[in-house]
């Protein structure tokens, strides 16, 4: 079974240390485990494959030219031409895989021609998303970008709930779409993992691991570690990853006076994560009140693959995942003093951490890996899985 995976976003490298980075790496993997011989197409790889990528080909697109948004949308408006043509030179395929990105369509259109499954994966409503965060000037052609391109794909993969509300208001993808949220990989979560920053006796690890944007409520941890440090001094907070928020976040905590108990890694490999997860007591999550919640953070079901109790908004997919009290605590989004008071309680019941994280750790592993989406993605497409095929003989 022959795949062809294609990422045209210039913003997601596929070798990075991004979580949509990992979910690359980590769906390759999940498809290689059930039977498939995948080729990579990509715009961005920053970074060497991983050692068991070694039966991966990677075929490289030309980077977009720097310079004027016009241009570079341009540019990977036209950038379709030579997808297709190396799709073409590379296959058959029995099944092409996209991870939808603004200007690409070649993948889908590729499928559709050759009669073969196309699965466009969507993780963010990204013309929206664009507008907003980075500007967009072609907007009616990104739109038709998005019509042409969803109604081309046989099915469409929605991360979570939101997404599949956002593209089912698209005539063209009414009964093709289907939600599958984010998962893990148990080889990276083995029971026993040892900490890569150890604490002393005695102290309070609240920890927290993504990209520093403004969207992740990194305001809401420092006030709230602020109101837990008062009542517990010797608690620290570690923060793992980096981002264009880390000179904010560092202002605040040094206005309240709380570099000391803080502890920033800056940006680490995707290996390293496990690790730095093992050396906290509770984990966070703690979005603030966002109108448009559409995220499926890959943070959260690894913090819950290491055991950790999970402490989180209760927000979009996060108030599905996690059971209130069964796998974790979840609060009001934007709530400080709700946060404080969820993380005292677990610094102060030891047990309670024990059973969180042991619930939650069952949990995620039982409902939510990536080779059980990569099974189902297959299945969606028509293709059955080689782990079933072996189970059925």
């Amino acid at each position: 079974m022959r795949v062809a995976y294609l990422c045209a976003d210039p913003g997601v490298p596929v070798f990075g240390r991004k979580g949509c980075s990992i979910h690359v790496e980590e769906l390759i993997r999940a498809l290689q485990r059930n039977g498939a011989q995948v080729e990579l197409f990509a715009t961005s790889r920053q970074g060497d494959p991983p050692l068991d990528f070694e039966s991966v080909r990677i075929h490289k697109f030309t980077a977009l030219p720097k310079g004027e948004p016009a241009t570079r949308e341009q540019a990977a408006l036209a950038a379709n031409h030579d997808a297709r043509s190396a799709l073409a030179r590379a296959g058959p395929f029995d099944l092409v895989y996209e991870r939808y990105s603004l200007w690409s369509f070649a993948g889908m259109e590729y499928a559709r021609t050759l009669n073969v499954p196309g699965v466009l994966e969507v993780n963010a409503p990204l013309i929206e998303e664009q507008a907003e965060h980075r500007g967009l000037v072609d907007r009616a052609n990104a739109e038709r970008v998005a019509e042409r391109v969803f109604g081309a794909a046989t099915v469409l993969i929605a991360v979570s709930e939101a997404i599949a509300a956002h593209l089912e208001r698209y005539p063209a993808t009414r009964g093709r779409v289907h939600v599958l949220p984010n998962g893990v990989n148990p080889d990276r979560f083995p029971a026993g993992l040892k900490p890569a920053y150890p604490a002393q006796p005695g102290t309070f690890t609240v920890g927290f691991v993504g990209t520093l944007k403004p969207w992740h409520g990194l305001a809401v941890l420092v006030e709230a570690f602020a109101l837990l440090h008062r009542r517990d001094p010797k608690s620290r907070l570690l923060i793992v990853g980096d981002g264009p928020e880390r000179e904010n976040l560092v202002a605040d905590l040094s206005a309240r006076k709380l570099l000391e108990a803080v502890h920033l890694t800056g940006a680490v490999a995707s290996g390293q994560v496990p690790g730095w997860l093992a050396s906290m007591d509770v984990a966070v999550a703690p979005y603030p009140k966002l109108l448009h919640f559409y995220f499926s953070p890959l943070k959260v079901f690894e913090y819950m693959a290491t055991g950790r109790p999970v402490v989180a908004s209760r927000i979009g997919q996060l108030a599905r995942l996690i059971e209130d009290e069964v796998t974790g605590l979840l609060c009001p989004a934007g709530d400080p003093a709700a946060l404080a008071a969820a993380l005292d309680r677990l610094r102060r019941e030891p047990e309670l951490r024990a059973r969180l994280g042991q619930a939650a750790r069952a949990s995620v592993l039982r409902d939510h890996t990536w080779h059980m989406i990569a099974q189902r993605i297959l299945h969606l497409a028509g293709l059955e899985p080689a782990s079933l095929l072996v189970s059925q003989r």
